[in-house]
């Protein structure tokens, strides 16, 4: 079993809990059409993985399967949750209160000023970072700790989970379980893991990528080649 376990941002994680299928399962996915069977990988059925990928022939791709755990900031999450082809489980605070909530803070790095007009943005390092992420820092530290005494106030006085936990902003954490078979993976991973997805989901989908590539070697390299497409 391929271990897979990733911190990523100042408190998230991407675990691989299960996956099924290899370069082989697409492989004979795409055999089964003549009634046919390869037993292992060879120069033949690479060139077929690329010749499906290249000419989008999508459905042997969606019989490899992986299931994460996935813990990220809720604004991270409902970037997610848009990739409707793959199947969600999420932590839920009508059930549940946690001991300890997890906030995102960004590394001083990561911190960047917007510039340009909607739909043709791009972002540039703050002329004084160390400033700005001071600053940034200190009002996520407000925010948060307002947020959350009022949470935990609500709490005490009896108010429903469901109503109190609506005081918590989106930098909050949350966890999910997330399915999703190969082709839908390709497909977020041509849109996250790319210059113009937002820079703390496309940390996550850096390192799933890695894992995508140590699975599914020959299909990687050949999604790679064809460009990073969705297919």
């Amino acid at each position: 079993m391929i271990e897979f376990n990733k911190k990523v941002l100042n408190a998230g994680e991407v675990n691989l809990i299960d996956f099924i299928g290899d370069d082989l399962s697409i492989v004979n996915a795409a055999r089964v059409s003549f009634a046919s069977q390869e037993n292992e990988i060879t120069d033949k059925s690479i060139g077929l993985i690329n010749y499906l990928i290249k000419n989008k022939h999508a459905t042997p791709f969606e019989h490899v399967v992986f299931k994460f755990h996935v813990k990220c900031p809720i604004f991270v999450a409902r970037e997610w949750f848009r990739h409707r082809w793959s199947s969600f489980n999420e932590m839920s605070m009508r059930y549940y209160v946690p001991e300890k909530i997890d906030y995102f803070y960004p590394d001083k790095e990561d911190v960047r000023t917007q510039v340009g007009k909607p739909g043709a943005y791009s972002f540039e390092p703050m002329k004084f970072p160390e400033a700005a992420h001071s600053e940034l820092t200190r009002q996520f530290e407000i925010v948060y700790s307002t947020a959350e005494k009022a949470y935990r106030h609500l709490l005490n006085i009896g108010i429903a989970k469901e109503l109190a936990r609506s005081v918590l902003p989106v930098g909050q954490y949350t966890e999910f379980i997330w399915t999703v078979n190969a082709r839908s993976l390709m497909n977020f991973l041509s849109l996250r893991n790319d210059e113009n997805a937002q820079l703390e989901i496309a940390k996550f989908a850096f390192e799933i990528e890695e894992m995508f590539a140590s699975i599914l070697p020959s299909t990687h390299k050949s999604w790679v080649e064809n460009g990073r497409e969705s297919i």
